[in-house]
């Protein structure tokens, strides 16, 4: 989960840009999610139709209605949210290979925020699209029904580091149980927690003056409240057939590159309860040469995460057929 950023100006580069020099493409993850986040591309594209379509016949159900009509609510159900913001991801994904020509597979790196790492486990093909879709209705439901709704949430914690939350935590462990969830940018931790421990929590946090945002979900995701969803996705990741990804991935739990793929389903069943160190993979990435990011998916939210880890790279955010003309491969 993300707090996302309002109001924020991210730097637009042509993607000609990246044709000589390192970049690595990234998907973002719950948060970023918005009714008729792919209108244009799916009344503009048959292909991208088609993928809606066969995502319906998938899941049974009418998943682009509720992504392209709402209602919100029905969006914002964790089961829908993961599997909409992976097919919205991917169409765009397929959108830029077909309209631009862009071979992202001279990608460094790929890497997702939480269920990102799916849509890049997808691209990367390592997965097929179809395999993804299911795992990820069913990763929905078992991490939405793993704690009573309205029992436990999550916290944004703005403007401070993570030691200085860290310590907090350790020291006030008989108090409250609470848990880092994911690791930003230099300035947003998001904690997991019961909503009677997070609200202890919160009062502490005033006494220090450190900003902190109650975010819109009604579970506590990324810590060891979602063991039950754990052992569910264990069996279904255990019996899914991944493939040797094209791309190296970045592994949310470590924060560092794998292509071993008995790790990547490991580290995937891990991810459940592991925080999600997108700073320290950012950080990774740069240090190992890399200076332009492509995300791709709705929003912008991880343009502006990194923006905050690193004011020097370049980031290209590609959401919808507007998007198309930053793309110059004449260059």
């Amino acid at each position: 989960m993300i707090y996302y950023y309002k109001n924020l100006n991210t730097t637009q580069k042509t993607l000609s840009l990246i044709r000589f020099s390192m970049f690595s493409v990234i998907f973002p993850g719950q948060g970023s999610q918005s009714v008729g986040m792919a209108n244009n591309l799916y009344s503009s594209y048959s292909y991208i139709k088609e993928l809606f379509d066969e995502a319906d016949e998938i899941l049974g159900f009418s998943l682009s209605k509720i992504i392209t009509n709402g209602p919100k609510e029905k969006l914002d159900q964790t089961e829908n949210t993961q599997p909409a913001i992976f097919l919205v991801s991917y169409s765009i994904f397929e959108m830029l290979k077909r309209e631009t020509g862009l071979d992202l597979g001279k990608a460094k790196y790929f890497a997702g925020h939480s269920l990102g790492e799916y849509s890049a486990l997808t691209a990367s093909k390592s997965l097929d699209f179809d395999q993804t879709i299911k795992l990820l209705k069913i990763r929905g439901n078992a991490m939405q029904s793993a704690v009573p709704k309205g029992e436990g949430g999550m916290l944004a914690v703005l403007g401070t580091e993570i030691n200085i939350i860290s310590d907090l935590l350790k020291e006030n462990q008989k108090k409250y149980e609470c848990f880092i969830a994911n690791d930003n940018s230099n300035s947003q931790i998001v904690l997991s927690g019961r909503n009677k421990d997070l609200d202890l929590l919160v009062e502490d946090l005033k006494k220090k003056a450190i900003k902190n945002i109650k975010l819109p979900v009604s579970a506590p995701f990324h810590c060891k409240l979602m063991s039950s969803a754990t052992e569910i996705m264990r069996k279904e990741i255990s019996n899914t057939e991944f493939k040797n990804p094209n791309n190296i991935i970045i592994s949310n739990v470590t924060g560092e590159e794998t292509n071993n793929l008995n790790q990547i389903k490991d580290l995937l069943i891990k991810q459940i309860e592991s925080p999600v160190r997108w700073r320290e993979s950012i950080i990774y990435m740069i240090n190992k040469g890399v200076g332009n990011f492509i995300e791709i998916g709705p929003g912008k939210v991880l343009s502006g995460l990194i923006k905050r880890i690193d004011k020097s790279v370049n980031l290209i955010s590609v959401n919808e057929i507007n998007d198309l003309k930053n793309i110059n491969l004449n260059d």
